[in-house]
């Protein structure tokens, strides 16, 4: 058990993947092996029924026995296997022959290649043996490039390994395994997929390679050295050399490596710039050297990676320098042919062309050596120059990926000029401003930035070719920021900008046009003006300007127009070219002044003019038109006259006052010319007389404008569309549709109802209405249609007020002129006035009388509205915490006005019921769900359901009692006897007690306060003996309501009344065997209770059947001493019964172990065999034939039976293969396997 316990406490330390538990997980593994430990040991024993076993007695004798034993006992019948041939402690032992068969030993079965990668390592050798387990391992070491004409070239070395140093190899591989699989658990990567081998199963033994077969194992041979192993000699414990399978020999190399050299690292810059005009083709030309080390010949795989482009290469059959001498060809040829040459480092040049931009990866993928060992470039670099306490393996990785990996970048040339400028296209600098320049660097690599860029400025020349005195001449680099590849010069002085050259931090570049840039200073813009006055008829009626516009167009040019004493206001005008003109006529008379203030170009804005002002005296042309407000589109106006002869038309007028005009009338059969002089308004109103013809019968005409003259004498013809004047005679009209008792209709409450009109005009119309109810609010409606509709919410009488058509206000018909809307009511429910119920005022419930449990009860219901109805009502019920719990919502119909409502009462307490919702043909509740009564309104209404009282045996176990015992309580732990009440207390309770032998009954009635009674009738004895029954006849409670139906299950009990109890032996037998079985018959009345006593020690057991037996499962004396029966009462003591129980015999091979001999062919095998018991002894032994299958017997080859064997060792010899097993042995007394009990012992 400690073994178990520590095993589970280190498998957690030790933090392996897949067997990593929590600690609830530990502990029950803890418990299961403890439990099985104590089960399969014997130090938990298990009581298990006879049977199942034939080494269980009395199998077949139809008694009930127990028997305790070991589990391992019972594991043979599940078909378990077990240790030692069985486990039974009686036939114990095992002895097996095996024939010895030739065992073997091959070196490196799995043709794997090996390699040291550094002179401090080791390599493990696999070593499959067969049938054997070595003593000594004997193997020979000849050095890399041995010759025996050559005197440096090594010895040859002769070792050898003991058992103690294999099983040391081992050890340390299983250490060096699980420390690996430690740290890559804490690590968390799951890299191992280990599961536990059964460490039962010798069948099989799971490894790296494969599976070994059952006589077969694996060692291995630490090698740190190189050269070629053969194995000499295997021999194991018996001095038996085992045989070698060939090859028996195995060549180790140091492993092969390959690095760029570091005169190449340094050599060769990172970052080249390609050659003028590079796009692809050819480029610059790189060495690079590679060091290679290994067994010749050698293979190389690199590859080469130029942006998305990958390439592999393989180099082959890469020699030393030695390789070229004649003087070691003989020496050469013969050791490649052993393949033991001695390892050569071996430089390689590796010329690469840079023909591409971009960056040039070039990588050493493998290397290969003549033995097949395969490494990654790099890996087996020399670390020993980096201090190992501060190098971290990120480090380390770092510098193997810089040894394996060569990298060289190869950066286009920069490319510079101007943007936005250039020959022809200068740059415009203003007055008092700078010039932005951009400078744009193309086709340059971000690796490259910052670029150094250099500008030479030249100033400009003045008249006749001199130098400026004003501007001098310079050169400026300037640098662009970051990775940014454009920069601005901001130029302050006019002249021409070159750049000169562009250098990036690697590269230097190229300057591409336009890489001048000019920049030109535009001057200021001016304006010539020239003013001239606008004469006619009335006077000066405006200006006109011409202007000549120096500068950049478009121009903009600003002007300030002021009237009299009034604010000026400004204005602007836009001429495209350097040219023109414009004209100012303003609409009213006064003084006025013009006046331009400023000009813009495309350069220069809002620049201030000095030009010329003009002032004048304007007298504007007279001009007549018809007001914006008289009705009309784009064309022609029109108006409508409802009633008069006269027509009214606005007029606007602009001149100077006071204004003549004339005016004509157009009719359907002639014109008429009216004069209106002396206007003095630039707004009037005229009244024109309508044509007799047209107003008597109405119609059209039109009124056109013919002259219009001011207060100079200066009259003009006016030439504006005319206004047509629709007259008409009739007005509109709107009514209700209807006669008066048909003005009404009835709706639902949520439904609009559309009241029919009837309207006369030309649509659209415009009526005016409101509810008489309420009269302060009135409402409008449009409407399109003669026969339209008044679409209206609400009940009420809607009264028709105005109404207007599209041209003229109408009126409203007397007497139609109102129409009424009502409501279909919804329906509602009340208790029926026969109902008898009391009103509660607090809660608004109807409390019904109280009813008893499972009676039928209901009210009655009074309905209104229109059948059929539905009705959703709520039915709850007290929750017993204050509270109520919804029991339903069902929901039911009715097609008529009084309709019955069913109470439910099947269940006690106090039930409560609400009507939530009712519905009718007009308001179904399939379309008004969501219409619910407000809580203020529903009908409620509950009722006390009062429990019935019932009275019941809480299980019907028969009660025991002895003759003349009262029929008092007693106090059962499992509440026999004892009567459970429900109901309202105090309970009236009638029990009766009847004798089946005398037929006599027996009534009591009691008065109970409590809820259960246990039977308790002290005024009755019983005065013979048989069954007796208890029976509850009747129970009342304080509600007096009817008990409920009694189970008839529950209803009574039965009582047994007995004599006293006695057993009685089936056999005359006084010598038993561990194991028998003792049958006996038991009188009385189940349950019995019968004492014995074994070797002294009391035993008690309860027996609910007769016969009984009792198991003899101790060697020594059994006796009966007492019986009882009705539950341990009637105790009777019995006269001795006492039995000798004899020990069953024993029998052992081997001395009980399981012994594996193995001879060889001539050899015997002496087997022995141990008895336990009484003699004479006779015993059966049997042998059986190896099985491949552990735990699995073979077949039984014979089977030989031993008698009158006085002695306890008994001895055979056999030179047979085989397995020698006991299956049975006797003695004086007993036998074992137990034999089947005699017949005439059987019960009778």
């Amino acid at each position: 058990m400690l073994v178990d316990f520590l095993s589970c406490i280190i498998l957690s330390w030790l933090r392996i993947p897949r067997l990593r538990y929590s600690k609830a997980v530990i502990a029950l593994q803890i418990i299961f092996l403890w439990t099985f430990d104590g089960l399969a040991f014997g130090g938990i024993s298990v009581n298990v029924g006879a049977g199942g076993s034939s080494t269980q007695s009395g199998r077949s004798s139809g008694f009930s026995s127990t028997r305790t034993s070991a589990i391992w006992d019972y594991l043979p019948d599940f078909g378990l296997p077990v240790l030692y041939g069985t486990k039974d402690t009686h036939l114990l032992g095992q002895h097996t022959v095996r024939m010895s068969p030739i065992s073997t030993a091959q070196l490196n079965p799995y043709g794997e290649t090996f390699c040291l990668p550094s002179t401090s390592s080791d390599v493990l050798i696999p070593l499959l043996l067969n049938n054997t387990t070595p003593n000594s391992v004997k193997y020979t070491l000849t050095p890399l490039g041995y010759s025996e004409n050559s005197r440096n070239a090594g010895k040859v070395e002769h070792l050898e390994f003991s058992a103690k140093d294999l099983r040391a190899i081992e050890q340390s591989r299983a250490e060096h395994l699980r420390l690996v699989r430690a740290a890559a658990a804490q690590k968390g990567h799951d890299e191992y997929d280990e599961y536990d081998d059964d460490e039962d199963d010798d069948h099989a033994l799971s490894t790296g390679h494969g599976t070994l077969q059952k006589t077969q194992d694996l060692t291995y041979i630490r090698l740190s050295k190189p050269g070629t192993l053969r194995l000499e000699s295997v021999v194991d414990q018996s001095s038996v050399d085992a045989r070698l399978v060939y090859p028996n020999e195995i060549t180790v190399v140091p492993c092969p490596r390959a690095t760029f050299t570091p005169e190449s690292m340094t050599k060769v810059k990172d970052v080249r710039c390609a050659t003028p005009r590079l796009v692809s083709g050819a480029g610059e030309e790189v060495e690079l050297e590679i060091d290679i080390y290994g067994v010749p010949p050698l293979s190389l795989r690199w590859t080469r990676e130029v942006g998305s482009k990958r390439e592999s290469f393989m180099v082959e059959g890469i020699e030393g320098p030695e390789h070229e001498h004649p003087t070691h060809a003989e020496d050469d040829r013969r050791v490649s042919v052993l393949g033991q040459r001695a390892p050569t480092r071996v430089k390689v040049p590796l010329t690469v062309v840079l023909d591409a931009l971009g960056t040039h990866t070039y990588t050493l993928d493998t290397v290969m050596d003549a033995q097949g060992n395969i490494a990654q470039a790099g890996q087996l670099i020399d670390t020993t120059a980096i201090d190992s306490r501060k190098a971290t393996p990120s480090d380390l990785a770092e510098l193997q990926a810089r040894a394996s990996s060569r990298s060289v970048t190869v950066l286009r040339r920069p490319s510079v000029s101007f943007k936005h400028c250039g020959p022809g296209h200068p740059a415009s600098l203003l007055i008092g401003s700078e010039a932005p320049l951009t400078i744009s660097t193309l086709e340059a690599d971000a690796q490259d930035a910052p670029w150094d860029v250099t500008v030479q400025y030249e100033p400009p020349t003045e008249d006749g070719g001199k130098p400026s005195k004003r501007y001098k001449g310079w050169t400026k680099t300037l640098t662009t920021q970051g990775e940014r590849k454009e920069l601005t010069l901001r130029a302050s002085a006019p002249g021409e900008y070159t750049i000169t050259g562009v250098n990036g931090a690697h590269c230097e570049g190229d300057v591409l046009s336009p890489e001048t840039c000019k920049v030109v200073e535009r001057p200021l813009p001016t304006a010539e003006i020239e003013w001239k006055k606008i004469h006619e008829c009335s006077g000066d009626t405006g200006v006109s300007a011409a202007l000549v516009l120096h500068g950049t167009p478009p121009f903009q040019v600003y002007y300030r127009q002021q009237r009299d004493n009034e604010p000026a206001r400004e204005t602007s005008k836009t001429f495209p070219s350097s040219r023109g003109e414009f004209t100012l006529q303003p609409d009213r008379s006064g003084h006025y002044t013009f006046k331009f203030t400023q000009l813009s170009d495309a350069n220069y804005k809002k620049i201030d003019l000095k030009g010329p002002a003009i002032e004048l005296d304007v007298h504007p042309p007279p001009a007549a038109d018809f007001a914006s407000n008289v009705q009309g589109g784009r064309g022609r106006k029109s108006i409508s006259s409802c009633s008069g002869n006269i027509v009214d038309v606005d007029v606007e007028l602009r001149g100077t006052a006071p204004w003549n005009v004339e005016v004509q009338i157009v009719g359907p059969k002639g014109s008429e010319v009216i004069p209106f002089t002396g206007i003095d308004t630039a707004k009037k109103t005229l009244s024109l007389p309508i044509p007799k013809a047209i107003d008597k019968e109405g119609g059209t005409f039109e009124i056109d404008l013919v002259s219009v003259e001011d207060a100079y004498g200066c009259k003009r013809a006016v030439s504006v569309p005319g206004v047509a004047v629709n007259v008409r005679r009739i007005l509109p009209t709107v009514k209700f549709y209807g006669k008066p008792d048909q003005r009404h209709v009835t709706v639902l409450d949520h439904e609009q109802a559309a009241l029919p009109l009837r309207l006369t005009g030309e649509g659209p119309w415009r009526v005016k209405y409101r509810k008489q109810d309420a009269p302060e609010r009135n409402l409008t409606a449009n409407l399109r249609s003669p026969n339209d509709e008044l679409h209206v919410n609400g009940r009420g009488t809607y009264e028709l007020l105005q109404v207007s058509d599209s041209k003229c206000p109408g009126a409203v018909v007397k007497g139609d002129e109102t129409y009424r809307v009502d409501h279909v009511p919804r329906p509602s429910a009340k208790l029926s006035s026969d109902v008898q119920a009391a009103y509660e005022r607090f809660n608004g419930s109807h409390i019904l009388p109280p009813i008893c449990e499972s009676l039928s009860d209901h009210v009655d219901l009074d309905l209104t509205g229109r059948p059929p109805f539905q009705i959703m009502y709520n039915i709850a019920k007290d929750d017993g915490l204050g509270g109520t719990r919804l029991l339903d919502q069902p929901t039911f119909s009715s097609i008529q006005p009084r309709t019955r409502f069913q109470l439910r009462t099947s269940e006690p307490g106090r039930v409560y019921y609400e009507v939530k919702q009712i519905g009718d043909a007009a308001y179904p509740l399939a379309k008004n769900r969501d219409a619910i009564i407000p809580r203020s309104e529903r009908l409620l209404f509950e009722q006390q359901v009062l429990m019935r009282p019932s009275a019941r045996f809480r299980n019907h176990n028969r009660l025991s009692y002895c003759l003349n015992d009262a029929l008092t309580a007693h106090d059962y732990a499992d509440g026999n006897g004892l009567v459970v009440l429900e109901g309202t207390p105090p309970f009236q309770l009638q029990v009766s007690v009847r004798n089946l032998a005398a037929s006599e009954v027996y009534t009591e009635t009691l008065t109970l306060h409590d809820a259960a009674w246990r039977v308790h009738l002290p005024g009755y004895s019983f005065r013979s003996i048989g069954p007796h029954q208890v029976t509850i006849d009747s129970v009342q409670d304080a509600s007096h309501c009817e008990q409920v139906a009694p189970d008839p299950l529950y209803r009574s009990i039965w009582v047994d009344v007995a004599e006293t109890a006695a057993i009685i032996p089936f056999s005359r037998r006084e010598d038993y065997c561990v194991g028998d079985v003792i049958p006996f018959q038991l009188e009385g009345t189940p349950p019995w209770t019968i004492g014995y006593r074994v070797n002294g020690k009391t035993h008690t057991q309860e027996a609910k059947l007769s016969p009984w037996s009792v198991a003899a499962a101790h060697a020594g004396e059994l006796a009966v001493t007492s019986v009882a029966h009705q539950q341990k009462m009637c105790k009777t003591a019995v006269p001795d019964l006492r039995y000798t129980v004899h020990a069953l015999p024993a029998a052992q091979v081997g001395h009980g172990r399981r012994i594996v001999q193995d001879i060889h062919e001539g050899d015997q095998a002496e087997i022995v065999f141990t008895l336990v018991g009484e003699p004479p002894f006779t015993f059966t032994y049997q042998r059986a034939e190896l099985s491949p299958r552990k735990g699995v017997q073979g077949r039984v080859l014979e089977t030989h039976t031993v008698s009158g064997v006085t002695a306890r060792e008994y001895s055979i010899f056999s030179a047979l293969e085989g397995t020698w097993t006991i299956t049975s042995i006797s003695d004086r007394y007993c036998r074992y396997p137990p034999a089947q009990q005699d017949a005439g012992e059987k019960p009778r």
